[in-house]
């Protein structure tokens, strides 16, 4: 275990040798200034990291009540609303994603 928790040790070190040091209080990378198109860009895609981990932890929740729900009807259904109500979930943020990219897209020309 300890020879496996090294390598990920030094596989970062040697990663990150190429990877520009980020201020997010100052707002610049590398030495130079980002733009708030890259900040805001960034933030969304931390937030959208955070969904998916919220929606991974319910479905397996969801799951599990399904599993151990030993013949109950209640906890059976409760296990199935969960997992149906985190795809709905996933599927309504990530659309809204598209559709705000997509008009972005089309205002801009980026």
């Amino acid at each position: 275990m300890l020879l496996i928790c090294s390598s990920f040790v030094f596989v970062d070190s040697c990663i990150a040798k190429n990877v520009p040091i980020c201020d997010p209080l100052t707002g610049t990378c590398g030495g130079a200034a980002l733009s708030t198109h890259e900040i805001i860009g960034r933030v969304i895609k931390a937030i959208l990291g955070l969904v998916g981990s919220l929606a991974l932890l319910m479905f397996i929740y969801g799951g599990f009540m399904w599993m151990f729900s030993a013949g109950n009807k209640e906890r059976v259904q409760k296990g199935k609303d969960v997992i149906i109500w985190a795809t709905v979930g996933l599927i309504v943020i990530f659309t809204a994603y598209a559709a705000v990219r997509f008009v972005l897209k089309g205002l801009t020309g980026a």
